[in-house]
């Protein structure tokens, strides 16, 4: 009986590992051939135009299984019904088909479940909404009326639209003639409407509105809208006004956000941008001349609270808003496809990161599961399938998908025998025990012909291992691990071999240097002479990576028991704790010792403001690393509105701040002046780097100190009196509602009159008044004022009010002409002005010219010959111009002949020249001829002798050597007429005639 009863244990034992290995076999198949639904393809949010030539919407969807997939598809969570009759749905392979898509039946949202014999699994939710752009209103658009200088806002009014996103064009006059939008002008991309900070003649036009939908690729053009600027003399300035102002503002992490900020005015305003609590993000562009700003990549710091300000001459405007930051769900943790013992305990966890907290939940083959975590505490074949975890917020969902298999099979260690271990004399060694076997089996061991159990020694794990402690040379040998479960047993068997342990023979030893130093940190060790060994030196827990830190780490080649570490120009980074490892096959032992580096101290922290005054604030910080050198001294620097970006050092009370402070005063600030500070320390090995900038701080406001410098004036209109004088500084503001008093009195009067000016750059005041005498000295005097008070006067300056204009026209007492083109006039008075035109013009073409008031005479040039001019004369002076004198009519004489003599003989008589010509014959509209000129001059020279003869020849010197030019012109009381040129070389004549 015990024969058979041991057979036929023998016989189910190979039975069960039979059948377990063929599991194992069908298992090897499916994992190449057999798998649940993974998705390739999901479907994705749609957007179809109402106006599309195609009509049908095709939503993808495709999974990878084995066998084959089969789909399925929901509508707003409602299974479809392909067989409908009537239905506008089919399938194309996993696709769905929408033929002759309707608004009112397939606007919704659309899920694809793909299915095998392994599970479903259900795909994300994908949108089908129609999208349209109608046409704007046919209603005409009124005429918008400006005064050049100022602002316009001309509206879009962009008609119904679904996506919401457009973008935004407009066009002048005609298409394509686009406007470009610059300082002056802007386009906004969230309303459409035109803005035009000041209005000016190149505006005037037709303007229309371009509205264009990406989605659906379509555009439409709004009437023409009419801009009519108004003239307006002089054209008046207005404040910053800001008219487009971004709103608060919700951006997700890593996408990108443009806010958009416009102001009217004149002058144009700038547009500057800042973060309130905090320096505008390192990712930011500031766009469209400074209208918008873009932020690329937005991460939880950049959000906060954003300041636009738009700046001219005559006044600023500001807007806040806040940028809230959010996030796209996100896996932290998630689910991965996995097989587990039968009866086993399993949870499968999902987390997720995102703004607002994703909710989390769970489908097994496509089937919502009321659980927040799937906890299996004894699995069962019924628990194989697909399961997906679906995480959302209202940004956006994700899914991730697995497929759970629950499998049961005897033990077998075909795929992972026990191994052939080594161990280390006196040290630790495991047994590794890792059969496939589901439900988990119970273990046990041997060694040799002996069966182990639990000692304080030898521990046979939970999971099979076998550990034995304090190992021995006894305790090599053969070891068999046998597992057993209610489907069969197994047993393995490999061997155990015990080495020599490895030991440190020198052992680093701790060591203090200075920064740029070099030093080395010493290792050493015996080992079993059959085995390799390596040293593997790390910092503070991290391993050292000789190759890429080998600007400082370098290991000295002395033996292959040698690990020595040279460390080169130390670094306050260097210090901490070395650990050196020397590491064999079977095991490794360290040693370990402190690197101390001295260098500059750190960086201070938590630099803040905790007083503050109009010229002083209180400073604290908390003391950063000393790196081992006691601090001696900070130094405290500070930049504000006006350093162009440049630290500068501050004055401290005491002027020393010791090395043992931590808070300090800094004086001689400026008043209403926007602060941050660092501070800096310094010992005898260094200065430090800087700490954080403290948060920007504005110093109290305070009574202005510095009055308006080169005080002056004098002059302008009549009866008025005009003062002048350079602007203060801003930095010199020292507070809000800064302006001007100006005072002035007659220089025989004792009460001064007072007048306010606003405008902080003003830069000059002019005072009317009909009882202003005209000449009359005064005294005058400008300061500052805020809305602290007034503060000292600048200096008296002596100015004297405007004269008043000529009372009398000056009379012309004598015009004559001079020649063809000129005219000369006397005048009885000092005059400014004389202006004269032809007496067929129009007093309209007529040009004047200017007089200086040391002359009583003029000469007026370039007047056509044979020609009556009229000529009117005024007197001017600093308050205007006088009435004009009585007109004075003047003809201009007649022009000389255009002909030159023509030289008709040439004979040299001894020592002379006799040079003749024919005489010249004036037309009727020519001047007679009063004589001739004759010029004699050596070649390459302008000047010469001058002969006046009323004959039709002339005796002249001959030259010894040389050469001479002879020049021959008419004479008349037009001027001189055309030129004939002769050239004399010595006792030879050479002819050469030139009309000039």
């Amino acid at each position: 009986i015990s024969i058979w009863e041991h057979f036929a244990s023998l016989l189910i034992h190979s039975l069960a590992l039979c059948l377990c290995l063929i599991h194992a076999f069908a298992r090897d198949v499916y994992e190449v051939t057999g798998y649940g639904p993974v998705f390739e393809e999901q479907p994705v949010d749609t957007i179809y135009p109402e106006e599309s030539p195609e009509a049908k919407i095709t939503m993808n969807c495709r999974a990878r299984a084995n066998p084959p997939a089969t789909y399925k598809w929901k509508l707003d969570h409602m299974e479809i019904d392909l067989n409908a009759e009537g239905s506008h749905y089919s399938l194309a392979g996993g696709n769905l088909v929408i033929s002759n898509p309707d608004k009112t039946v397939h606007v919704g949202k659309y899920s694809c479940l793909a299915t095998n014999t392994y599970g479903t699994v259900i795909s994300r939710e994908a949108s089908v909404q129609f999208g349209y752009l109608d046409l704007f209103s046919s209603e005409e658009r009124s005429s918008v009326y400006v005064k050049e200088g100022q602002g316009a806002v001309l509206l879009c009014a962009p008609p119904p639209h679904y996506p919401a996103e457009l973008s935004f064009r407009w066009i002048l006059n005609e298409f394509p003639t686009f406007i470009i939008p610059d300082k002056r002008r802007f386009v906004s991309q969230i309303t459409g409407n035109l803005y035009i900070s000041k209005v000016d003649s190149s505006d005037r036009g037709n303007y229309s509105c371009i509205a264009s939908s990406p989605s659906i690729s379509k555009s439409v053009f709004s009437n023409y809208i009419p801009l009519e600027p108004q003239t307006e003399r002089p054209i008046r300035k207005y404040p910053a006004d800001l008219r487009v102002k971004f709103p608060d503002t919700t951006a997700l992490v890593g996408q990108n956000v443009t806010l958009e900020c416009f102001a009217l005015g004149n002058p144009v305003p700038e547009v500057r941008w800042k973060k309130i609590d905090g320096h505008l993000p390192s990712n930011h562009e500031v766009r469209m001349t400074g209208t918008q700003l873009h932020l690329y990549n937005v991460q939880f710091e950049d959000g906060g609270t954003y300041k636009c300000e738009a700046v001219n001459s005559k006044g600023k405007d500001y807007h806040t808003a806040r940028v809230s930051v959010e996030a796209f769900p996100e896996w932290v943790e998630h689910i991965s496809s996995t097989e587990k013992d039968l009866r086993s305990d399993y949870t499968m966890s999902c987390k997720a990161s995102g703004k607002p907290k994703p909710h989390i939940r769970w489908l097994k083959n496509g089937e919502p599961v009321d659980r927040n975590e799937m906890r299996f505490s004894s699995l069962t074949f019924d628990d194989s399938g697909m399961y997906q975890c679906i995480a959302e917020n209202r940004h956006g969902v994700i899914y991730a998908n697995a497929e759970l298999r629950v499998f049961a099979c005897a033990p077998t260690f075909e795929r992972n025998p026990v191994k052939r271990v080594l161990a280390a004399k006196n040290g630790r060694v495991v047994i590794e025990c890792r059969p496939k076997a589901a439900p988990k089996p119970a273990f046990s061991w041997s060694k040799d012909t002996e069966l182990l159990s639990n000692s304080t020694r030898v521990f046979i794990w939970e999971d099979g291992s076998l550990e034995i402690l304090n190992v021995t040379r006894a305790d090599e040998g053969r070891y068999t691990c046998f597992a057993e479960n209610d489907r069969g047993k197994a047993n393995s068997t490999g061997d155990l071999l015990v080495m020599d342990s490895t030991k440190i023979t020198l052992a680093p030893s701790n060591t203090d240097v200075k920064v740029g130093e070099n030093t080395s940190m010493q290792c050493a060790a015996s080992h079993d002479q059959s085995l390799d060994i390596t040293f593997i030196w790390s910092l503070d827990g991290r391993v050292i990576d000789l190759h890429k830190d080998s600007q400082h780490y370098e290991r000295t080649t002395n033996g292959s028991s040698n690990g020595e570490l040279l460390i080169k120009n130390v670094q306050l980074k260097h210090a901490g704790q070395y650990t050196c490892t020397a590491q064999t096959p079977v095991d490794n032992i360290t040693a370990s010792a402190h690197l101390v580096v001295r260098g500059p101290p750190g960086a201070p922290g938590g630099v803040r403001i905790i007083e503050k005054t109009d010229k002083s604030v209180k400073l604290q910080w908390s003391r950063g690393a000393d790196n081992h050198s006691p601090i001696s001294k900070y130094t405290i620097q500070y930049k504000d509105q006006f350093s162009n970006d440049v630290w500068k050092n501050a004055t401290t009370f005491p002027v020393n701040v010791e090395g043992n402070a931590e808070m300090t005063t800094v004086v001689d600030l400026i008043p209403w002046t926007d602060y941050e500070f660092r501070v800096i320390a310094t010992n005898t090995l260094g200065t430090g780097d800087p700490s954080n900038p403290s948060p920007i701080i504005k110093t109290l406001e305070a009574v202005p100190v510095v009055a308006p410098s080169d005080v002056g004036g004098g002059g302008g209109a009549s009866r008025e009196l005009t003062i002048t004088w350079t602007p203060v500084k801003p930095k010199y503001y020292y507070g809000p509602n800064f302006g001007y008093i100006v005072a002035f009195k007659p220089q025989d009067e004792q009460e001064w009159k007072r007048v306010a000016v606003a405008d902080p750059q003003a830069r000059r005041y002019v005072h009317k008044a009909s009882d202003i005498p005209p000449l009359t000295e005064f005294q005058v005097k400008v300061k500052a004022f805020n809305v602290q008070g007034e503060g000292p006067y600048s200096l008296t300056a002596i100015i004297y009010s405007a004269q008043d204009a000529p009372a009398e026209a000056p009379a012309v007492v004598e015009a004559r002409a001079l020649s063809m083109e000129s005219l000369q006039s006397h005048l009885c008075v000092c005059v400014s002005q004389v202006k004269y035109w032809e007496s067929g013009q129009s007093e309209g073409q007529a040009e004047t010219i200017g007089v200086s008031s040391r002359e009583n005479h003029t000469k007026l040039e370039n007047l056509r010959p044979y020609t009556e001019y009229i000529i009117e004369v005024r007197g001017y002076n600093s308050a205007g111009y006088g009435p004009p004198s009585h007109h004075f009519r003047v003809l201009t004489k007649k022009p000389p002949p255009d002909r030159a003599p023509k030289i008709i003989a040439k004979k040299v008589k001894g020592q002379s020249i006799n040079i003749a010509w024919e005489q010249v014959e004036p037309m009727a509209n020519e001047s007679s001829i009063e004589g001739y000129r004759v010029l004699y001059r050596p070649e390459g020279q302008t000047t010469g002798t001058l002969y006046n003869t009323y004959k039709r020849n002339i005796d002249l010197p001959l030259p010894p050597n040389g050469n001479y030019v002879v020049e021959v012109r008419a004479h008349t009381e037009g001027g001189d007429g055309a030129t004939t040129t002769v050239q004399i070389t010595g006792n030879k004549v050479i002819l050469k005639l030139k009309l000039l």
